[in-house]
């Protein structure tokens, strides 16, 4: 998996000298929100503050003040005392070429060591937060969820009992080789939403009893036609032991009702 934390961490490796850009206020209709932020070198960037003319003029700016670093003989970054930093304030009205109508205050910083890290913690931080989506199953359907998932601010994790489903997943998906998938519902943090879509019937089915007997999760959805549900409620208050007011939070078949299919 290369999540944004482990992107960031190897820009920041890779690079060389660094500013951070970063959405210091705003005022009316703005692309990003205070907070957001974007990294700059010599000849790569990493992130976004929206785009547009305004993150020219910000990266412009940066690459600006990176070029009046030099290097010491003890490879530390020396500047300009009034270039180590530096704010732009910006309208976006026409004379720019945006038409949001809003005000922008944009920061500009060369990184250290002590903001590298700042910078770390904050992803990590933000990561941690992200909601979690688990997706069983890494064929046909398994591979194209997670590729529609993965361009989501959501944590996506891929439970496979086959190796070679990974192939082909999205760099940013966290994937999960599991003998016993079922296991891993378990260890789910709460709030979590889990899609069963396995190659194996009687794999979703212990799959989904295991999450259903959970009362702290944000959906339990299955794939399949109404007879495989019908199926699995049989199977599921007989053998599993489970009950009606648990099976009624599973979402089956899952997917948009418009689309005409064989359910």
């Amino acid at each position: 998996m290369n999540s944004k934390v482990q992107g960031l961490k190897a820009f920041l490796g890779q690079t060389g000298r660094v500013a951070l850009v970063e959405v210091a206020a705003t005022k009316g209709s703005t692309p990003r929100e205070a907070g957001a932020f974007m990294l700059v070198s010599a000849s790569a960037i990493f992130g976004t503050i929206g785009g547009g003319q305004l993150e020219y003029m910000a990266m412009d700016k940066a690459r600006q003040m990176l070029g009046r670093a030099t290097r010491s003989p003890a490879d530390e970054t020396r500047i300009e005392v009034d270039e180590v930093c530096a704010t732009l304030d910006v309208p976006l009205g026409p004379e720019i070429g945006q038409c949001c109508g809003g005000r922008v205050e944009v920061s500009i910083r060369l990184v250290d060591g002590s903001l590298e890290q700042q910078l770390i913690a904050r992803a990590e931080a933000d990561e941690a937060q992200l909601p979690h989506v688990y997706l069983f199953g890494g064929g046909h359907v398994g591979q194209a969820l997670a590729a529609s998932l993965a361009l989501l601010p959501i944590h996506v994790v891929v439970v496979e009992t086959r190796t070679e489903a990974f192939d082909g997943m999205p760099e940013t998906v966290e994937t999960r080789l599991a003998p016993m998938p079922e296991a891993v519902v378990r260890e789910a943090p709460a709030g979590s939403a889990f899609a069963i879509l396995t190659h194996d019937h009687a794999l979703d089915f212990l799959i989904v009893a295991e999450a259903l007997k959970r009362d702290d999760t944000a959906y339990v959805g299955m794939i399949g036609s109404r007879t495989k549900k019908a199926t699995f409620r049989s199977w599921f208050l007989k053998s599993a032991e489970g009950s009606e007011a648990q099976f009624d939070r599973l979402v089956s078949p899952i997917g948009g009702s418009a689309v005409k299919d064989k359910r």
